[in-house]
């Protein structure tokens, strides 16, 4: 429909009701939600672009897109010589390091600043969960969790174990620790926390300055790291010699 998805109206009618409420005549960093499918790429990327020239909007970001969507996205708009995105905002954390395989690779090698949505986990990684252990009051299940989903509470167990004793080691929350590796990451421009509480909020504003070593980097890379599926397991087999930086932000654990 003409009112849903990326459609043009759809696009500049949120973009005026977002001016609106923020009280501004522009904004900075204006980012499409989902991938849209049905609404073809040109209608949507000119939208923007009408948002861009009238100033209104200064630059264009994608969020939640698959690697090849968000290449065809850039190869459009560079064809048209319309506005490219210059962002990615991704779900990317040490529960769930998918993004590595494709999302932040691209990152790299065509110059997207990264925003990652829920670099906690939405909690998981804060050292509330253990194994063994119950949660606190009012804390979900772990097989409550849909966003993100857990696939693997054993191993999200293990990732939370080895936070724990590096934050102790450090004098700092295993939340902390979560939020420095990933900050940490290649291609990564900012992570995009929601605390409860001004105490929460304290506690992960500190993670900005909180610098890990390799040592302790990669007893956290080790313990979630993701499996070597293909076509990477034969790259990092036959094509060792090849690889580019984009392709080491993946590979590089899996060449020593």
């Amino acid at each position: 429909m003409w009112n849903a998805g990326l459609s043009r109206h759809r696009i500049i009618s949120g973009c005026e009701a977002s001016l609106r409420r923020l009280g501004t005549d522009h904004i900075d960093l204006y980012q499409v939600h989902e991938w849209d499918g049905q609404t073809p790429l040109e209608e949507t990327l000119q939208a923007l672009d009408l948002l861009v020239a009238s100033g209104k909007v200064r630059y264009i970001g994608a969020s939640n897109y698959a690697s090849w969507q968000l290449m065809k996205a850039l190869g459009t708009a560079e064809r048209l010589g319309l506005p490219k995105f210059v962002s990615q905002q991704i779900y990317y954390s040490l529960q769930a390091r998918e993004a590595e395989y494709e999302l932040i690779p691209l990152a790299v090698d065509q110059g997207l600043g990264v925003l990652i949505w829920s670099p906690l986990a939405g909690g998981l990684l804060s050292g509330k969960y253990r194994r063994g252990q119950e949660a606190p009051p009012g804390s979900r299940q772990l097989t409550d969790w849909g966003e993100p989903p857990v696939y693997d509470q054993e191993r999200l167990y293990d990732t939370v174990e080895v936070l724990v004793k590096i934050a102790e080691q450090h004098g700092v929350s295993a939340a902390q620790v979560a939020l420095a590796y990933t900050l940490a990451k290649p291609a990564i421009t900012s992570l995009v926390i929601g605390a409860r509480t001004e105490e929460q909020l304290a506690d992960n504003l500190v993670a900005a300055s909180l610098v890990l070593g390799d040592d302790e980097r990669a007893q956290l890379d080790q313990v979630s790291a993701p499996p070597l599926i293909y076509p990477y397991w034969h790259q990092a087999k036959t094509a060792r010699d090849r690889l580019s930086p984009a392709d080491l932000t993946l590979l590089a654990p899996y060449l020593d």
